[in-house]
């Protein structure tokens, strides 16, 4: 973040600096799948008392509307989930739909109301951008579990019922029924691609095929090598969107601190 400044404010009735961080991290940056705040969008925090002010600042002006207009509904409505808060002003900076952005939001307004051109619904993107960050997570996932010995036509057909996050031991328990033990992976990656794929409906319940193609169907265990690659494919181009908008955004820093 550029700044660590926050208004003075009266702990017992708001919140505190490190609990509104803390729900930002949860808003992710929907092109990317980052955190705004491991991005470093986040340029400052205001409390005064149960009243919050979040100002973040995206590494172009150019960037997307709808992706600044998620970004900025989300970071809204995480910090107003707080039991201590009861209003948050998002202030969305030096982009060149930031007064549409800050208004619609602020004001409630409906994405289709604020920008009437537009060419789709918020949802279909919002949609669209999930689909992708749950098959680039997937082949996080799939690697973790191929790494500890799992077969392909073993993965393809595990159920959600299947595997269970232990995070006091910091593994993923994947019970293998026909062969009398289970297989222990890495949690960060199982974690991460069932929080996801809850959020894009996969794996609901507990008789649900865990993992799917990009199109949402089991993978047969002939294709699975096509799919995987097909989810590796996902990666890199969030990766590279990724190193493209870290670079933008020290660069956009830099000339910040340099302007002070």
């Amino acid at each position: 973040m550029a700044s660590n400044s926050s208004t003075p404010h009266d702990a017992s009735n708001g919140p505190d600096r490190a609990t509104v961080c803390d729900r930002l991290r949860r808003v992710t940056d929907p092109e990317l799948d980052r955190s705004i705040v491991e991005l470093e969008y986040v340029d400052e925090i205001e409390i005064d008392g149960p009243r919050v002010t979040v100002r973040f600042t995206l590494p172009t002006a150019w960037c997307s509307p709808a992706f600044a207009w998620m970004m900025a509904t989300e970071a809204r409505d995480a910090v107003e989930a707080l039991s201590n808060v009861e209003t948050v002003e998002i202030v969305l900076q030096e982009h060149l739909h930031e007064t549409e952005i800050n208004r619609g939001v602020n004001e409630r307004r409906s994405f289709e109301a604020s920008f009437p051109d537009a060419d789709g619904g918020i949802e279909d993107v919002r949609a669209q951008l999930d689909e992708k960050a749950r098959v680039a997570r997937q082949y996080d996932a799939i690697e973790a579990l191929l790494g500890v010995g799992l077969e392909p036509a073993r993965i393809v057909s595990l159920r959600r019922r299947d595997v269970e996050c232990d995070k006091s031991a910091g593994v993923a328990a994947v019970e293998l029924s026909d062969r009398g033990f289970t297989a222990t992976a890495p949690i960060e990656p199982i974690e991460s691609y069932l929080e996801k794929a809850r959020e894009t409906g996969v794996g609901t319940h507990p008789d649900d095929i865990l993992f799917r193609t990009p199109e949402g169907e089991p993978i047969d265990p002939d294709d699975f090598e096509l799919v995987h690659r097909r989810g590796r494919l996902a990666q890199v181009n969030m990766s590279g969107q990724g190193g493209i908008c870290d670079a933008l955004n020290e660069s956009r820093r830099a000339r910040f601190e340099g302007d002070d």
